[in-house]
């Protein structure tokens, strides 16, 4: 292709029947069935998306098999971003090894968000899934809220050659406005040079239909952070449909990113997932 490509750099698949797949419920009535490629193809096709991010959704390997097995029939799939327990860290590195045979897998994704001590990943029997994630070049995404950010500050800190993703801008209470004491702790956390963020996931923290104004003072602040260089944009569809749709959380970030330079709205928009997580375009 003549331009660089586009990435979403996150976004899901489920099937309910799935054993793992205990969420989505029919509490959230908008994302309660199935998910799968021919369901974002349009979406995609419509804004210009070169190629996606498949990111788990259950604390389960199976799931991840099943998301390689997926992007070995898509070509969209650039990349998929699994799950091991690293609890168990023998089993994990096992684990690991297999989904790198099976496919593209290009990081993994303990649900932190859901674990009730904030400074659990810096167990220090966890070592060794680190130094494998390391070893293989593989990336850790953070699904973390904004209580989680000095833990990931540390862990960045002991391992400075880990590629740290932090997903969905680490939560911040966009719908009660409040900017702190995220925005003090992210800028901490920005200071790791083996840190990167997603510009994802913000609708589903605001209230429904929020536009581009609601979103500024935060995609102000992780640009001031991050740089472009470091940011990427992800869809987090179909979550994303809890607060809007795909084309509208698209179009709100294109537009509050408008007067950044072509090389930089090309960074956001694919170059920084493209070079973090070793994508193949």
């Amino acid at each position: 292709m003549s331009r660089a490509p586009r990435i979403d750099a996150h976004q899901h698949f489920w099937s309910l029947a799935k054993p793992w797949c205990a969420w989505p419920t029919a509490a959230t009535p908008d994302i309660h069935r199935d998910f799968g490629p021919e369901d974002l193809r349009d979406l995609l096709r419509a804004g210009a998306i070169d190629a996606t991010v498949l990111v788990q959704a259950a604390p389960d390997f199976a799931e991840t098999l099943w998301m390689l097995d997926l992007a070995a029939g898509q070509d969209v799939i650039a990349g998929v971003v699994g799950w091991v327990d690293f609890t168990e860290p023998a089993d994990a590195i096992d684990n690991l090894d297999e989904a790198l045979d099976r496919g593209p897998l290009v990081g993994v994704r303990p649900m932190l968000q859901s674990i009730e001590d904030p400074a659990w990943i810096l167990d220090p029997a966890f070592e060794p899934v680190f130094a494998a994630l390391i070893a293989r070049g593989v990336a850790f995404d953070a699904l973390i809220r904004p209580v989680h950010l000095p833990a990931i500050a540390t862990l960045a800190d002991r391992y400075p050659d880990l590629a740290i993703v932090v997903d969905h801008a680490a939560k911040p209470e966009v719908r009660a406005r409040r900017l702190d004491p995220w925005r003090a702790d992210l800028a901490a956390l920005a200071r790791r040079s083996n840190v990167r963020c997603k510009l994802s996931g913000l609708p589903t923290e605001a209230e429904p239909g929020a536009g581009p104004d609601v979103f500024r003072p935060y995609v102000e602040h992780l640009l001031a952070c991050f740089g472009p260089e470091r940011l990427m944009w992800g869809s987090d569809w179909p979550v994303v449909r809890l607060g809007g749709d795909y084309a509208t959380w698209l179009q709100a970030c294109e537009a509050l990113l408008a007067e950044l330079p072509d090389s930089a709205r090309a960074a956001v928009f694919g170059g920084v997932a493209r070079a973090t997580y070793g994508l193949r375009l």
